[in-house]
């Protein structure tokens, strides 16, 4: 299993962004944070743990989390999986009510350009 890279990238708590998940293996970048740049152009930053009513609010709006994609490198998500979503459909979800728990250690600071830090804690969940 890969060890995710390194990097300089802040949470939004302001402190090193943590691993949101090696297994399945998640991130724009497939390194198991959310990390975003400038081919991100969803920010996959938030990183959330998946619920089965999220899975389904997500697949009824175009973007079926559950089906495995090989070809992409995706495994298909269930519930209990973390994963980096993106911060928009993130936003979304909270604003119909459907929104998963969020590690906020591992959700990238760019997160707070789509959702408050009081919003993303209202659905903080443990640590790692």
């Amino acid at each position: 299993m890969p060890t995710p890279k390194r990097s300089n990238a802040k949470n939004v708590l302001g402190s090193d962004l943590a691993v949101c998940s090696m297994e399945p293996m998640t991130g724009f970048y497939r390194d198991g944070c959310c990390n975003t740049g400038g081919q991100d152009v969803g920010l996959h930053v938030v990183c959330a743990e998946m619920t089965a009513d999220f899975l389904e609010f997500s697949r009824a709006r175009g973007n079926d989390l559950s089906t495995p994609m090989p070809m992409y490198e995706f495994p298909g998500l269930k519930p209990g999986d973390r994963w980096c979503l993106c911060a928009a459909r993130w936003k979304e979800a909270y604003d119909a009510g459907m929104a998963p728990k969020v590690h906020l250690e591992a959700t990238h600071i760019s997160a707070l350009e789509f959702a408050s830090l009081e919003e993303l804690q209202e659905f903080a969940t443990e640590s790692n």
